[in-house]
């Protein structure tokens, strides 16, 4: 099995909204917008993304929910949008990511067409002006 990167969303924050709950578990939401590189698609992030995180009561869970539309140019020059959601958990025991998600995609490309059934994984990785959230494809050949 191998990894191949699809592209690089490339995180802007917004706005940070949080629930903070001594009894119970807390949430934060994050609206973002940005931009999208990558040997597959290049475009950006549509406003009203939002990220919906999940902490609980002793941090002992923290999940996310992404939410996110692209627009921009497939590789073969067609205009497109792709919505993601995006599903994971942090995970302090990560040498080389912040967390890994299991990314859903549904896109009006045909020439990504294959990214609406394939299996996907998700990486965010911090950079010096934000975070970055890599979207790769399961290749079992």
């Amino acid at each position: 099995m191998e990894l191949e990167k699809v592209f690089t969303v490339h995180v802007k924050i917004l706005e940070t909204f949080e629930l903070r709950n001594t009894e119970d578990d807390s949430v934060v939401m994050i609206t973002f917008t940005g931009d999208v590189t990558g040997k597959y698609f290049e475009g950006i992030v549509l406003n009203g993304g939002v990220d919906t995180q999940v902490i609980g009561k002793g941090g002992d869970r923290h999940s996310l929910s992404a939410r996110y539309m692209l627009q921009g140019e497939d590789f073969t020059g067609q205009s497109c949008e792709i919505y993601i959601e995006n599903n994971g958990n942090i995970n302090k025991k990560l040498k080389s990511s912040l967390f890994r998600t299991s990314p859903t995609i549904i896109t009006n490309s045909t020439a990504l067409s294959f990214l609406n059934s394939d299996i996907l994984v998700g990486e965010g990785k911090a950079t010096d002006t934000g975070l970055d959230i890599i979207i790769y494809r399961v290749s079992t050949s």
